[in-house]
C-alpha cells in the first residue's frame, strides 16, 4: 500500500509486503518461491531510506482515526534496523521448507514495523497482537513437547501484557478523549500511564518480567528464534523510549537488568538460553538510558539497540548452526567443533566480541555512550552497574560459551554433523560484516540518531579503549580463575519460575483441592439419595405410562376399532338391507321428533 502525506509525498508502508507474502506464500508452488522471501525486505529498506519524515495514511473507523505512519528521526532510525535485520533473516531462513514458518515470521516481523509507524495506542495495540501471534507460532512449530508447553507460556506472558496495555488505553481514552500516542511527561503519569507503562515492560522482559524469555527461545524453530530475539524486545524499547523517557523506575530496572541477565547468563549450560539471558542484560542498558533521559543516554539506547539487533541475531545464527548441525546446543554435550565447523566460529566471535563492547566492532560505539551518558548525568551507581554487567557479558558469551563448545575436550568424539546449507554462512556474513563496518565507522550508525547531543560523542578515544580493554582482560583473568567452577552442568536453572511455579501449587492448592472435596462429598450424597429418589420417580413415571397413558391411548384404539367392526358389518352390499335401515332410521326420526315436540 501507497501512501501519501499532505504534502505529496509518498510512503510504502514496510509492513504491507511482508503481510501480502503471508497471505499469498500458501498459493505459490514450483521451486523458485524462496526468493519471493527477499522481496518484502528489500522493499522495506528501500522505503525507509528513501521517505521524507512526516505523517502519512489516516483511517477513519468506527469514529476513530488510525494513523499508520508517523515518520520521523526515532522511528526511522529503528525501522532501518529491522529491515536490514529481516533481510538478513530471511536469507539464513531460506533452506526451510516449511511455508508456514516464513508465514509467521512475516506476519511477526510486519506486526513489529506497524508498531513502529502508528502514531495512535489503537493502531500499536493492533499490530502489537500481531507480533504475538507471529512469534507465538514461531515457537510452536519446532513441533516437540517441550516448545508446545514453551510456547503456551509465552503466549500466556504475553496476553497478560496485551491486557495491560489494552486496559490503559482505554482507561486513557476514557480520561482524555482520544489514542494518540505521545510522551508521558514522568512527573505527571497517571494510572492509565502506570498501566500501560507495565504492558510494554512485559515485553521488554524487565526483570522479574522477563522469564517468558529464556524460557521460549531457547525451544524456538532454528530460524525463529534468529527473528525472535531481534524485534520484540526492541520493538519495546522503542515505544519506551518514544512514550516513557525520563522515568527513573526504568533507570534502576534497566540497571537491574543489565547485572540479573549476565549473572544467570554465567551458570546455564544451554548455549540458546545463555544467549537469552544476555537479551535481558543488554535490553537493559536500553531500558537504564531511556530512564536516566538525557540526550545522549536516549542516542546510546538508541545506537545500542541498533548494534544489539546485528550482533543478537548474529549469535542466534552461529548457535541455531550448532542446533542444526550436531541437534543439540547444550555445551556438556559439545566441544571440539572449531576444526569442524571453522566459518561458524569465526562469525560467531564476530558477535560475541561485539556484544562484548571489544573495539573494532558495533558493541563498542554503542554501549559505551550509555555507560558514559549515565557517568556525565551523574549517575555513577548505575554506570558501575553498567560496568560490572560488561565483564559479565565477555565472560560468558565471549568466553565461556565458544571456548565449551568450540575448543574444549570434546564429550562426544563420533558426533554426528549435518551439513550446513550456503544460506546460513551468507546470513551470518552479511550480519558480521555490519557489526565489523559499524564498529570501524561508527558514523554509519550515529548519523542517524535522533535526539540533538550538546556536544558529539567520540568513542575512539585512548580512554575509552584502555578502559574496555581493561575490563576485558579481568573477565579473560576471571574466567582463568573460575573456570573449574562454571564448567556447564546438565541442570535447568528455574529463576522466578520457581516463584510462578510455586504460585501456581498455591493456586491448586486453594482452589482444587477444595473443589475435589466438595466433588467427592456430593458424590457420595449422590449415591445415598439422588440416585435412589431418581430410580423412585423412574418407577412412578412406568406406572403412569402404563396405567394411565397406555390405558387412555389403547381404549381409544379399541373402540376405534370396534367401530369400524360393526360398520363393516352393517355394509353388507345388497340394496334391499340398506333400504330396510333406511326406513327404520326415517322412523326412528319421526318418533323423536313427535314425541319431543
Amino acid at each position: 500500500m501507497t501512501i501519501m502525506s499532505e504534502t505529496a509525498n509518498f510512503f510504502v508502508h514496510p509492513s504491507v509486503g511482508f503481510f501480502a507474502l503471508a497471505l499469498v506464500l500458501p498459493f505459490i508452488g514450483g521451486k523458485g518461491w524462496k526468493w519471493l522471501l527477499l522481496v518484502p525486505s528489500i522493499i522495506a529498506i528501500w522505503s525507509v531510506m528513501t521517505v521524507v519524515p512526516g505523517n502519512y495514511g489516516e483511517l477513519s473507523y468506527l469514529g476513530q482515526t488510525l494513523q499508520f505512519g508517523r515518520v520521523d528521526k526515532l522511528s526511522l532510525v529503528f525501522a532501518q534496523v529491522f529491515a536490514v535485520m529481516s533481510l538478513i533473516g530471511m536469507v539464513y531462513a531460506m533452506h526451510v521448507e516449511d511455508k508456514l514458518q516464513h508465514i509467521m515470521a512475516c506476519v511477526y516481523v510486519g506486526g513489529a514495523f506497524g508498531c513502529t509507524f502508528a502514531a495512535d495506542f489503537l493502531t500499536l495495540f493492533i499490530f502489537w497482537e500481531f507480533m504475538s501471534i507471529g512469534s507465538t507460532f514461531l515457537i510452536w512449530l519446532a513441533r516437540n513437547p517441550v516448545s508446545t508447553k514453551a510456547g503456551f507460556r509465552y503466549f500466556m506472558y504475553h496476553t497478560i501484557g496485551g491486557l495491560f496495555l489494552l486496559i490503559g488505553l482505554l482507561l486513557r481514552y476514557k480520561a482524555v478523549g482520544n489514542f494518540s500516542f505521545d510522551a508521558v511527561a514522568p512527573t505527571h503519569m497517571m494510572a492509565y500511564d502506570w498501566m500501560i507503562l507495565l504492558g510494554f515492560c512485559v515485553n521488554a522482559a524487565v526483570v522479574p518480567m522477563h522469564a517468558w524469555l529464556p524460557d521460549a527461545y531457547p525451544e524456538g524453530t532454528v530460524t525463529g528464534s534468529v527473528f525472535m530475539c531481534a524485534f520484540t524486545t526492541k520493538t519495546a524499547v522503542y515505544v519506551l523510549m518514544r512514550g516513557f523517557a525520563g522515568v527513573e523506575l526504568l533507570a534502576i530496572a534497566g540497571t537491574v537488568m543489565c547485572v540479573y541477565g549476565v549473572l544467570y547468563a554465567c551458570i546455564e549450560n544451554n548455549a540458546r538460553r545463555i544467549l537469552s539471558y544476555h537479551i535481558v542484560s543488554q535490553v537493559g542498558y536500553m531500558v537504564a538510558g531511556i530512564g536516566i533521559g538525557t540526550a545522549m543516554t536516549l542516542n546510546g539506547a538508541t545506537a545500542h539497540a541498533y548494534a544489539h539487533i546485528l550482533y543478537k541475531g548474529l549469535l542466534f545464527m552461529g548457535t541455531g548452526c550448532l542446533l542444526y548441525a550436531a541437534g543439540t546446543t547444550k555445551l556438556d554435550k559439545l566441544g571440539g567443533l572449531v576444526h569442524r565447523m571453522p566459518w561458524v566460529m569465526v562469525f560467531y566471535m564476530v558477535a560475541a566480541l561485539s556484544i562484548s563492547g571489544m573495539p573494532l566492532f558495533n558493541g563498542f560505539i554503542s554501549k559505551t555512550m550509555t555507560i558514559v551518558g549515565a557517568a556525565e548525568a551523574h549517575r555513577t551507581w548505575l554506570a558501575i552497574g553498567m560496568e560490572v554487567a560488561a565483564v559479565g557479558t565477555f565472560l560468558s558469551v565471549g568466553i565461556k560459551l565458544p571456548y565449551f563448545a568450540f575448543w574444549a575436550k570434546p564429550a562426544n568424539d563420533k558426533l554426528e554433523l549435518k551439513p550446513i546449507p550456503v544460506n546460513m554462512y551468507v546470513g551470518m556474513a552479511m550480519g558480521a560484516a555490519l557489526c565489523i563496518a559499524q564498529g570501524l565507522y561508527p558514523d554509519m550508525l550515529y548519523r542517524y540518531l535522533p535526539f540533538e547531543m550538546e556536544h558529539a560523542y567520540h568513542p575512539w578515544t585512548v580512554w575509552h579503549v584502555l578502559q574496555a580493554l581493561m575490563l576485558l582482560g579481568f573477565s579473560g583473568l576471571a574466567f582463568y580463575i573460575t573456570r573449574d567452577i562454571i564448567t556447564p552442568h546438565a541442570k535447568t536453572n528455574l529463576d522466578f519460575d520457581f516463584f510462578y511455579r510455586l504460585i501456581g501449587r498455591g493456586i491448586f492448592a486453594l482452589v482444587c483441592k477444595p473443589l475435589a472435596w466438595i466433588d467427592d462429598r456430593w458424590t457420595e450424597a449422590y449415591r445415598a439419595a439422588g440416585l435412589r429418589g431418581l430410580l423412585t420417580l423412574a418407577r412412578g413415571t412406568v406406572w403412569f405410562d402404563t396405567k394411565g397413558i397406555d390405558t387412555v391411548v389403547d381404549g381409544s384404539a379399541y373402540t376405534v376399532q370396534n367401530v369400524g367392526v360393526l360398520g363393516a358389518k352393517v355394509q353388507t352390499g345388497r340394496l334391499q338391507d340398506y333400504l330396510g335401515l333406511a326406513a327404520t332410521l326415517a322412523l326412528c326420526v319421526f318418533a323423536a321428533v313427535w314425541y319431543f315436540a
